[in-house]
């Protein structure tokens, strides 16, 4: 542990630091904002889909920063209020499940996405996403592919997202225990499939997925997203 709180990396990690490279060649083109942009919960069965934004400063480090996948949860929550501290601007927004059952998951992670560049209350010159491709769908959008482990932006911005949104399952976990959020956060695994199955579905699951069809019970009728302008090509 070192004097920050921060617990030692693994040496699985310590060569698998996420650097500068995207970002320098931006900060050289005249970029000044230079948004990173992740998203979590896409897979999840239960709660909201987030997307972390971050702006990092160009003459300071926090060290330790990773993939938020790679991190555990300890490791994650030292590094949150370090982050939080450092970034120039840090944002979550987050979909609902609603949105997703309503919009469809494309659309939701847009949804997300302009929600956490609108929380910014900054003007990116360029936004820094992980993945292929672009799923914002406005400004200048450059995507990294991996991202989340090669950019330290887009790491940052993972990490914030992530923590964020566990907090808000474990908020969730309260009003619905039998589902096991607190520590599944929404995925499936025994316990939750278990709940699902006994139960059905809370009014935090997205009823628009498969997984209702496969229930034992007939309460509920899968939900067909709708079209809206989300959903117009990027």
């Amino acid at each position: 542990m070192d004097p920050g709180g921060v617990p030692r990396l693994r040496p699985s990690l310590r060569s698998s630091a996420p650097g500068l490279g995207v970002e320098r060649e931006w900060w050289g083109r005249g970029a000044e904002v230079i948004v990173g942009l992740d998203e979590v919960g896409r897979g999840a069965w239960a709660g909201p889909l987030s997307v972390g934004a971050a702006v990092i400063p160009r003459d300071r480090r926090v060290y330790k920063v990773r993939d938020s996948k790679l991190l555990t949860s300890a490791e994650r929550r030292a590094l949150v209020p370090r982050l939080r501290a450092w970034c120039r601007a840090w944002s979550v927004g987050h979909a609902s499940p609603a949105e997703c059952d309503l919009l469809g998951m494309a659309a939701a992670q847009r949804l997300a996405a302009h929600r956490a560049l609108e929380a910014l209350e900054v003007e990116p010159d360029v936004v820094l996403v992980d993945g292929n491709r672009d799923f914002v769908g406005r400004g200048r959008v450059v995507p990294v592919p991996s991202g989340d482990r090669t950019s330290l932006t887009i790491a940052t911005a993972s990490i914030l997202a992530k923590e964020a949104r566990d907090e808000l399952m474990e908020q969730l976990a309260v009003d619905f225990p039998a589902y096991g959020f607190a520590s599944n956060k929404g995925y499936p695994e025994p316990r939750h499939l278990a709940a699902l199955a006994a139960f059905g579905p809370s009014t935090v699951h997205r009823t628009s997925w498969a997984f209702v069809d496969d229930l034992p019970w007939g309460g509920i009728r899968r939900r067909r997203a709708q079209r809206t302008l989300f959903d117009a090509p990027s």
